[in-house]
């Protein structure tokens, strides 16, 4: 999971609730003070929050871009159904990011969107740029029209994928994920919680320790989770198919890709995410001292490398 580096809301930024065509969900927002010259809808990943992305939303507003990160459907303050398990299947989170994706439009006075995903947040994005594309070619073909529209098409003026891979994760990291979703069944979350911390604990590793306030707040997200968006959600990351060359053709139609990473990542390897943005066609960063969650860790040199890709 990610570690924001602190809580503190910047100044123009506020927590809401974004209403939707598929229910509510909870979000942080930052607005330019000045003229807007863009919007950006940012989606976590795995056991991830809105709170990821916290460090960015003032270098993004000041630049003059509206910034919205959410929960998903499962995650932390958004919530979800304990007992629908197609509730948090790729494609239905990917229907959640088009129906953000509406309700920000609908908004009005945002500018060009830009969409960004990390971590299993990217596959999610990646679902819902898919959808629509597929979309749009069947509305194209129903009406006679001799071409889809191609990227043209799309809601989204840009696409970032960031820290994620082409398909299922690390072997190694799949294998932690099996084992979580092998005990959520018939552990609480508060118990895996305790032995999650006892194994950190025990790698002696006190690197990036969180700030006590951080902690409580890792905790607190930790327990909101909704056990079957866990299990659901893991099962896909462990078995994700490789769509790469899906989406390099709506790619090749138009719509700008960076795909960012750290120098080093443990959920994909970063030699796997450097080929994925070859095989997109997709320009590529790699932000330096940064790991799997460079929004956190080095989130002026990730702000600097959106703006850049944004403008």
């Amino acid at each position: 999971m990610s570690t924001p580096p602190f809580l503190t809301l910047p100044s123009g930024a506020r927590a809401l609730r974004l209403a939707t065509a598929r229910g509510e969900f909870a979000a942080l927002r930052a607005d330019p003070v000045g003229a807007v010259r863009g919007s950006a809808l940012l989606v976590p990943g795995f056991t991830g929050s809105k709170e990821d992305f916290i460090a960015l939303l003032e270098p993004l507003a000041a630049a003059g871009y509206r910034v919205t990160a959410v929960d998903q459907r499962g995650q932390y303050e958004t919530g979800g159904p304990h007992d629908d398990p197609a509730a948090y299947a790729v494609a239905a989170l990917g229907a959640d990011v088009r129906a953000l994706t509406a309700a920000l439009a609908a908004e009005g006075g945002g500018g060009p969107l830009h969409l960004l995903g990390h971590s299993f947040g990217g596959q999610v994005v990646r679902e819902a740029v898919l959808a629509a594309e597929a979309e749009a070619a069947e509305a194209a073909r129903t009406t006679g029209a001799a071409d889809g529209p191609g990227a043209a098409g799309l809601p989204w003026a840009s696409l970032t994928l960031m820290a994620t891979g082409p398909g299922a994760i690390d072997p190694a990291e799949a294998e932690r994920t099996r084992l979580l979703i092998d005990v959520l069944p018939t552990m609480g979350l508060e118990e895996i919680w305790q032995v999650i911390q006892q194994m950190e604990e025990g790698s002696g590793d006190r690197a990036r320790r969180p700030s006590p306030e951080v902690a409580a707040f890792l905790h607190r997200r930790w327990l909101a989770n909704v056990p079957q968006a866990l299990i659901t959600t893991g099962g896909h990351l462990v078995a994700a198919p490789d769509r790469v060359a899906e989406l390099a053709a709506t790619v090749a139609a138009g719509l700008p890709t960076l795909v960012l990473s750290g120098v080093r990542d443990y959920a994909w390897p970063v030699p796997e995410q450097t080929a994925m943005a070859r095989r997109l066609g997709a320009h590529r960063v790699v932000v330096e001292d940064a790991g799997h969650s460079p929004n956190a860790e080095q989130p002026a040199a990730t702000a600097a490398a959106l703006l850049a890709h944004w403008r």
